[in-house]
């Protein structure tokens, strides 16, 4: 029998998730991304997930491909780059051709997860919804503060504030809403510097609009129906359209998390690069 890859399986491609491969794959932990088959991406620029919707995404240098299979998903796990797979209940833990070392839920539902923990030998959580040692073995702290990335092994993390955090002292304002129901309509492109009131998206003829001046950092994807008050967009305030294009300091701090959850297991430390 021919050796199995060790992995870490990924749910979710989001920003947040793509922080944590990142800090992964950089130090050698092959991964396997599963997402929905349409994805609610905002920050679609610096989100793994994108390659659901575009075939192949690259994010700070590393790429991410969709693939339709394992068998697919094992040729570009050895030449450097990650699978993505459409596979919303992560059946792809039980592939024979893969040794599945530890399965992180970054789909930041906040809610509890479906699957228990002996889904695999060790099951990590990002932020609410999830209380080690009950429905997880570890919980990574996704709130912006102090405690931002630390690992907990007993307990929860910090109740979901449902306020944004603030970037340049605009918090809840630079997220944009859906004023209707029905299908996004791109005006704008991500990366683009928008000035207040100009017009983004629309929704059934509804705007939304630029709520100041900034850079246009996230838009779900062109067509996607969406529901009245549902995030859609992000609009940074600071003066700089490079950071549309790079990983947050709050999702690399996350995925830094990952890491430590991850090497504190000598059993899993111990076959991650074997």
């Amino acid at each position: 029998m021919e050796r199995r890859i060790p992995v870490v399986i990924l749910r979710g491609g989001g920003d947040l998730a793509s922080g944590v491969a990142l800090r992964l794959w950089h130090v050698g932990i092959k991964i396997v991304i599963t997402e929905l088959p349409q994805p609610l991406v905002v920050r679609r620029l610096v989100a793994f997930a994108s390659a659901v919707y575009e075939g192949e995404i690259v994010v700070e240098g590393l790429t991410a491909v969709l693939m339709k299979s394992v068998a697919d998903a094992l040729g570009v796990l050895v030449s450097n780059r990650i699978p993505v797979l459409v596979d919303a209940d992560c059946a792809i833990r039980h592939a024979a051709e893969l040794d599945v070392r530890a399965i992180v839920d970054a789909r930041m539902r906040k809610k509890p997860p479906e699957l228990g923990m002996d889904a695999a030998p060790l099951m990590i959580g990002l932020g609410p919804g999830f209380v080690a040692g009950e429905n997880c073995h570890a919980v990574i702290e996704t709130n912006r503060g102090h405690f931002l990335g630390r690992v907990i092994w007993k307990g929860a993390p910090q109740a979901d504030t449902g306020v944004p955090g603030a970037v340049a002292s605009h918090s809840a304002s630079r997220v944009l809403r859906a004023p209707a129901e029905g299908n996004l309509r791109a005006v704008r492109e991500l990366g683009d510097r928008v000035k207040q009131g100009d017009l983004i998206a629309e929704v059934n003829d509804q705007p939304i609009l630029a709520p100041f001046d900034g850079i246009l950092r996230g838009l779900v994807h062109e067509g996607l129906p969406v529901h009245i008050g549902m995030k859609v967009g992000d609009v940074d305030p600071r003066d700089d359209p490079s950071y549309a294009y790079l990983a947050s300091e709050k999702s690399l701090a996350i995925g830094g998390g990952v890491l430590e959850a991850l090497l504190s297991r000598p059993e899993i430390r111990n076959t991650l690069w074997r």
